[in-house]
């Protein structure tokens, strides 16, 4: 499990995904997050711009990002 710590309110799934290297572009981001390939607390997700609040986990490829 990783941990990714953000300054503000909230980060963007897509940003979040690209800002951590669970992802190597924004694009590739926006492609599997439209395809259900990543979950936010454990329930798919394919809202593009979902916002990622301190506390909540995303799931990406067998991947856990804790968000602090």
């Amino acid at each position: 499990m990783a941990e990714f710590t953000i300054t503000g309110e909230y980060i963007e799934l897509d940003k979040l995904l690209k800002a951590s290297r669970l992802c190597d572009s924004g694009g590739e981001a926006r492609m599997l997050i439209s395809e259900g390939r990543v979950a936010v607390d454990g329930v798919k997700e394919t809202r593009l711009r979902r916002k990622i609040r301190p506390g909540m986990t995303v799931d990406f490829d067998g991947q856990r990002l804790t968000v602090h």
